[in-house]
């Protein structure tokens, strides 16, 4: 089924119902992703300022059989939010709706729009002294709904969870313009199907979340912060399960480091101070978020004494101020920047059991050895199991110079992945980077039910074409 492109004639005819200033040129901002493998084509951006007017356009595209792509703060790296040539879809951004409608601190809610900035939402919690948890390194330009489209991650699932777990309610523009009116604050509400979830994660392909009534939670009174090196990554779980019995639901943050990250640091940012003189095989990046009259610094304390006595951890650092701690996480957000200015042969976000974690990164590790030579850059959230394992080029070569194995590197690491009961998208989404990935390792009844739900909710295909399904 094919679709109408959004020429002239489309826009002239959907900017008569609108405010003046809602429709115009796309600029390369919205046509650009962040790791450059996809630039869209020349198209129309629609900036609503409401609800009522989104609704007016998926309306207005579903009638006309015109595809949409919902772009949020441009941040995702799976190309979800770039429609390339030859398709012309509209492009819809609400960046404009970024009011916080409501917060009700006593209960721990908050109600806001979908084109919210995450750290803005974050600090209308903090001024109702309350937390809103989901925490990412591009929180500054993330928005609430691209983060909740795509159920994002971030440092904090091991606490509180993905994205997914901290909505009570949605507010949604259908495929055929209908809004589903969910912003609900309730915690138990067994009413039928939950669309909430189903519309959590889809990526903009079964609607578009203009609202979310989030939940909150309390703020820790106290916070703790250490760098511990371990032996690997097996000790670093030890380590993890230590915690966990020492101080339970405290453990915010748990990140796992190799030695490479730490090299590539020094390459690419040399004035970003390191606490190391020669940085260790591997490391972990601890938070604590404790109550009103605990000590974390005693509780890292006895953590590591426990832990070194056992042969987890041999050396450490424990944070002494809060600017050491935004410090130590200054190291890890700063990764992904590290690893851009580097130039990845094939990048990763993979998720396994966490007693697999070990056995992946030999198993991968070895693969690769046979393919060539190369830097890998293993880091992630260990906590949850999610790494991101990414693969470079040796000093002297560049990417460019291995773009005929990327798709040989990626697969390798993905059967490895697969065969360990892994997923090959562990928090960043499916986007259009990995939908072959997705046909190849889905399972066939998931799929099947998958298709099954867009054909009924889009049945004309108009949102975000090409993303999460393959088209055709």
């Amino acid at each position: 089924m094919s679709l109408t492109p959004a020429d002239a004639a489309f826009v002239e005819t959907l900017a008569a119902g609108l405010p003046a200033d809602t429709l115009r040129p796309a600029e390369p901002r919205y046509l650009e992703e962040p790791r450059g493998r996809w630039t869209g084509a020349e198209t129309w951006v629609a900036l609503p300022r409401s609800t009522e007017e989104v609704a007016r356009i998926v309306h207005a595209c579903a009638k006309a059989r015109v595809g949409l792509v919902p772009f949020g703060g441009g941040t995702g790296l799976v190309g979800g939010q770039i429609a390339p040539a030859p398709a012309r879809p509209l492009l819809l951004s609400l960046e404009r709706m970024t009011a916080i409608r409501e917060m009700h601190p006593m209960e721990n809610a908050a109600i806001v729009e979908a084109g919210a900035i995450l750290a803005d939402v974050q600090q209308a919690a903090a001024e109702v002294d309350r937390l809103f948890p989901l925490s990412l390194a591009s929180e500054g330009s993330a928005r609430i709904g691209g983060l909740l489209a795509t159920n994002a991650g971030g440092v904090n699932t091991l606490r509180y969870g993905n994205a997914r777990a901290l909505v009570l309610g949605l507010e949604v523009v259908l495929p055929d313009g209908q809004v589903w009116h969910g912003l609900k604050r309730l915690r138990k509400d067994n009413t039928g199907y939950d669309l909430r979830h189903l519309m959590i994660g889809a990526e903009g392909t079964l609607g578009v979340i203009t609202a979310a009534s989030l939940a909150l939670h309390p703020r820790p009174a106290t916070t703790g912060t250490a760098l511990l090196q371990v032996a690997g990554p097996d000790a670093a779980l030890a380590l993890l399960a230590e915690a966990r019995a020492q101080l339970g639901d405290t453990v915010s943050a748990f990140e796992l480091m190799h030695r490479t990250g730490f090299d590539f640091l020094a390459e690419v940012l040399p004035e970003l101070r390191q606490p190391w003189d020669a940085p260790p095989e591997w490391s972990v990046l601890i938070e604590l978020g404790l109550g009103h009259g605990a000590d974390p610094q005693a509780a890292l304390e006895t953590l590591f004494a426990t832990a070194h006595a056992a042969g987890l951890v041999s050396d450490g650092l424990i944070a002494q101020s809060q600017a050491q701690a935004q410090d130590f996480w200054s190291l890890r957000e700063h990764l992904p920047i590290a690893n851009r200015g580097i130039g990845a042969v094939s990048s990763h976000d993979i998720s396994v059991p966490l007693g697999a974690v070990s056995e992946f990164i030999t198993r991968a590790d070895a693969a690769l050895a046979e393919m060539g030579r190369w830097r890998i850059n293993c880091f992630g959230h260990l906590g949850d199991g999610n790494l991101h394992y990414n693969v470079f080029p040796i000093p002297g070569e560049s990417r460019a110079d291995h773009a005929d194995t990327r798709d040989a590197i990626k697969r390798c690491v993905h059967d490895i992945v697969h065969a360990l009961g892994g997923s090959v998208s562990a928090e960043h989404g499916v986007g259009r980077l990995k939908v072959e990935d997705l046909e190849r390792y889905g399972d066939p009844a998931k799929l099947a039910a998958m298709r099954a739900i867009k054909a009924a909710l889009d049945p004309r295909g108009i949102m975000n074409p090409g993303a999460v399904l393959a088209t055709g």
